[in-house]
């Protein structure tokens, strides 16, 4: 190599990459329902506080047998995190079980392998490694392309979320800043330090006369005798908007998301239409959570775990099970005395699918 050479300036080498087509947009993606899922529009709402409120209640109420880990508290915990998350993580330490604010995962074959979970302290919160086997992570409301994350019933529902946040708002500023109750009232004209004073002893006043207006500037400035001398009202006419209505049915779509009826929140609703509302959530809501939720732990925490969510609730017909039991009592007498042999009868009773799992 000569001295030349030394100096010469040569081009840089270009650096090739095999790059995924689309990998840094599913990334962001992923990232995207990550943070709209834990904070989506309309938690701040009644009624998706009220359908939280009933998720928790329902799960911290469960049987759970095969485990003390998951007691009422971690279930109660369990139910907020999936209704408002999708998904809840807990690191499992001798016996009890940890809440995890923040993980990140490694997977394999879409399976998680590896968790980096970040544990809540009042000084601070600090990070752990662990192994997929040492966390509970329930999840709900995955999707095939990312199986390991849940998405929340509002993330789901996004727009009908955005409907009641905005209706809600907007009714909120409505009664914040319209001059409700106020109107203006037309007087005999005078000065203008007269009408000034007049002005400024009303102002201010929610719910009062705010302007007052002489009659000649009511009629504009026409002298007539009979414009201008009732009052006229401020307070804006929310009858005519359908904000009541729209109110109404937002709220009934959220309480659909959550799995509720929106009969049961009705103001004449009865009886029976709380007790179908209440077996409509337990049954076909809450229990098959409450099955993904012991699968989970049964797989983690080595033992048989069920959680039944359907009796503590007692949401089935009473009526109908002491029929059945009466039927079922009255079969067995029968069978008995005509000498059926027991296996014969626990094959008919499988076959009209009359059994306990």
């Amino acid at each position: 190599m000569g001295l030349m050479d030394i100096f010469r300036r040569r081009a840089p080498a270009i650096e090739t990459r095999a790059v995924q087509p689309g990998y840094t947009a599913s990334l962001m993606a992923t990232r995207e329902a990550w943070i709209s899922g834990a904070a989506g529009l309309g938690e701040l709402t009644a009624a998706v506080q009220s359908s939280v409120s009933l998720w928790e209640a329902g799960l911290s109420l469960a049987d759970v047998r095969g485990t003390n880990m998951l007691d009422r508290r971690s279930m109660a915990l369990t139910a907020r995190a999936l209704a408002l998350r999708g998904e809840c993580l807990f690191l499992i330490r001798d016996d009890q079980i940890i809440p995890c604010t923040d993980w990140d995962i490694l997977t394999r074959y879409g399976q998680p392998r590896a968790y980096r979970v970040g544990l809540p302290e009042i000084g601070g919160g600090r990070n752990e490694t662990v192994l997929a086997g040492e966390v509970l992570h329930f999840r709900i409301g995955c999707d095939a392309t990312t199986p390991w994350a849940g998405s929340a019933p509002l993330s789901r529902a996004r727009l009908s979320a955005e409907l009641l946040e905005e209706i809600t708002t907007a009714m909120r500023d409505v009664f914040r800043d319209a001059p409700i109750g106020s109107q203006i009232v037309p007087t005999p004209d005078g000065s203008a330090e007269q009408m000034e004073d007049l002005r400024g002893g009303f102002r201010g006043r929610r719910g009062a006369t705010l302007v007052v207006e002489g009659v000649a500037q009511a009629v504009a400035a026409g002298m007539h005798p009979q414009l201008g001398k009732s009052p006229d009202q401020l307070s804006p006419q929310l009858d005519k908007t359908l904000a009541d209505k729209l109110l109404i049915e937002a709220k009934g779509d959220i309480y659909g998301v959550f799995g509720i009826l929106p009969g049961l929140v009705n103001q004449s609703t009865t009886g029976p239409m709380v007790r179908e509302a209440q077996r409509h959530l337990a049954q076909l809501v809450l229990q098959p959570i409450a099955n993904l939720l012991a699968e989970e732990a049964t797989d983690k925490l080595g033992d048989a775990v069920t959680i039944d969510v359907v009796r503590p609730m007692q949401a089935f017909d009473h009526g109908g099970k002491a029929r059945a039991l009466g039927a079922m009592v009255k079969a067995l007498a029968e069978a008995k005395a005509a000498g059926i042999a027991d296996v014969a009868f626990q094959d008919a009773l499988n076959f009209i699918d009359w059994q306990e799992d």
